[in-house]
């Protein structure tokens, strides 16, 4: 095997993109958002789907709600305030959802929102 052909081996791995925390959590966005609006676009036919994608959009922001409300949290205090507002509409229109009271689309535009905000600088808009 010649120099070249082992440091490509030695080193391969080591050439795989670093994920920011950003970029993870535009990625965690991005797959929630994709579900509930598959799911939302079925809800009449599948409404287990709808079930299973409003939990898990729920999930991401009762997360996002404890990490803004710990004390190490480097955010500003009123950012953090605004997303914990955020994850608390979240969870009541959630309910209305379910109900059959209101549509996922509010959901979906405030997913959209925070992933417009977390995409990496330099990112086309996709329009």
């Amino acid at each position: 095997m010649t120099a070249s052909a082992l440091a490509k081996r030695a080193y391969g791995t080591a050439s795989s993109s670093i994920r920011t925390s950003r970029g993870i959590e535009y990625d965690l966005f991005a797959r929630t958002t994709h579900q509930l609006v598959q799911a939302a676009r079925k809800a009449k036919s599948d409404f287990p789907g709808l079930v299973k994608a409003i939990h898990r959009n729920r999930q991401l922001w009762t997360l996002l709600a404890t990490d803004v409300a710990s004390e190490g949290n480097g955010l500003p205090a009123d950012l953090r305030a605004r997303i914990f507002y955020l994850a608390e509409f979240t969870q009541t229109h959630s309910s209305a959802v379910l109900r059959g009271e209101a549509s996922a689309a509010a959901l979906i535009e405030l997913n959209a929102a925070i992933m417009r905000g977390l995409r990496p600088a330099g990112a086309g808009t996709g329009r």
